[in-house]
């Protein structure tokens, strides 16, 4: 179980959170456009320089881009998260596999293009059906015990594999997608999560609760919207429509999109840091601002009561 007497409850951990698959679209793999290499290694720095001091990043953003990226240009005393379980062969197809041999290899290639001798947290990005969780669990408390990895956790993950990992290590920390369209992946757990160091990645829904997704957007090639399979343009165009009527409620009330959202994640679910894809300063300052104002819980509650019967989750 998880203790605050663990040293990351003792680190002062922005709640803001920087998503790294923003920093690497022209890579490959799982990204959000085109960011060139001046613009990325400005945008970190201006996330550090604003008191943003936690940085999660996987293999698969730009088949290794973003990991690539922060190693060059993050601070060292940044805590930095990175993953293990999406690979891809050499044709660049994806490969989605906890087989402990891969994720050994992962998690060497990882600790090279982040130029770090020790990761601060090492999680399973993803449940793997065919594999026994506990397996790569043994491989990664050796790289603990080695010391190249300071923590460890589980992202996306279920009651069922959580208990499994804990019987082979100490599990820390749990990340899973949570927004105002979707809590089940943190419902599966009940109020479990609040034991363990909790993130929340797709806080704005992949941008459609920026308010700056619509119908007529075109994406490019190296932004995975314009061909991933989960960006369904149906149920996106329907989420839109939601959308725009949740922006003409809380104008009402002197709200913005983004505040709800950060306050959603952070507030009402309580979790203790949540993600943010950044793309610009612009995109820091907004999302800066929107946490500084505050938002009383039961002014956060009424709103999410009158706009749940829209939502998903």
């Amino acid at each position: 179980m998880f203790s605050q007497d663990i040293p990351l409850f003792k680190r002062s951990l922005s709640r803001l959170g920087f998503g790294g698959a923003s920093l690497s679209g022209e890579g490959g793999g799982y990204g959000f456009g085109t960011m060139d290499e001046l613009m990325a290694e400005s945008l970190i720095k201006e996330a550090w320089d604003m008191g943003i001091n936690l940085f999660d990043t996987a293999p698969i953003y730009g088949f290794g881009l973003s990991e690539e990226r922060l190693g060059r240009y993050l601070p060292k005393e940044a805590f930095l998260i990175t993953k293990s379980g999406v690979d891809w062969h050499p044709n660049m197809r994806v490969n989605m596999s906890n087989d402990p041999k891969v994720t050994e290899k992962m998690l060497l290639s990882s600790l090279k293009r982040l130029k770090r001798e020790q990761i601060d947290l090492y999680m399973i990005h993803w449940p793997d059906p065919s594999i026994d969780i506990r397996r790569p669990m043994e491989i990664l408390a050796k790289y603990q015990e080695k010391g190249a990895i300071l923590h460890l956790g589980l992202c996306n993950s279920n009651p069922e594999d959580l208990k499994k990992a804990g019987e082979v290590a100490l599990i820390t920390s749990l990340q899973s997608e949570l927004n105002l369209y979707q809590t089940k992946a943190f419902d599966l757990f009940h109020s479990d999560w609040k034991n363990f160091f909790s993130m929340a990645w797709g806080t704005f829904d992949k941008g459609i609760l920026t308010g700056r997704v619509t119908k007529e957007r075109k994406y490019d090639s190296t932004d995975a919207r314009s061909w991933a399979p989960w960006w369904n343009k149906k149920e996106v165009a329907r989420k839109i429509e939601q959308v725009e009527k949740i922006s003409e409620l809380i104008n009402e009330e002197g709200m913005t999109l983004t505040q709800v959202a950060l306050h959603f994640n952070l507030s009402y679910f309580g979790v203790n840091s949540t993600l943010i894809g950044f793309k610009s300063k612009k995109d820091l300052e907004e999302a800066h601002g929107a946490f500084s104002k505050s938002l009383p819980l039961n002014k956060l509650q009424e709103i999410i009561t009158k706009i749940s019967p829209q939502t998903d989750s």
